[in-house]
């Protein structure tokens, strides 16, 4: 499931793409979180795929708490009106099944 959870984080990047620059050209630093966030979803679930068991699950956290970072940060350029809610409904689905695996991967 590992191997899942990390093609599906590399699509969520690829599905915010298009997004990060609508949102940045209104608000920078939230741009630029979002991304950090995406990012470090996809990094620690690499991390973790190589990990022994208890780096593994710790690492599985990290990118679950960053999973629901980009979740809230979609929320708050929602909310900010940076994208409308149907812009971001494809990443929030994403999200979701990312974090679904994560919650299976460490628990």
């Amino acid at each position: 499931m590992a191997f899942e959870v990390e093609e599906a984080a590399i699509e969520l990047i690829k599905v915010l793409r298009p997004l990060v620059p609508r949102i940045k050209a209104r608000d920078r630093a939230l741009a630029d979180q979002l991304t950090r966030a995406a990012s470090s979803v996809a990094l620690n679930v690499g991390e973790g795929s190589y990990s022994d068991a208890g780096n593994r699950r710790a690492r599985f956290h990290t990118a679950a708490g960053s999973a629901n970072e980009t979740r809230v940060a979609l929320r708050v350029a929602a909310s900010w009106g940076h994208c409308s809610a149907a812009d971001v409904d494809a990443a929030q689905l994403l999200v979701s099944r990312i974090l679904r695996m994560l919650w299976k991967l460490t628990h």
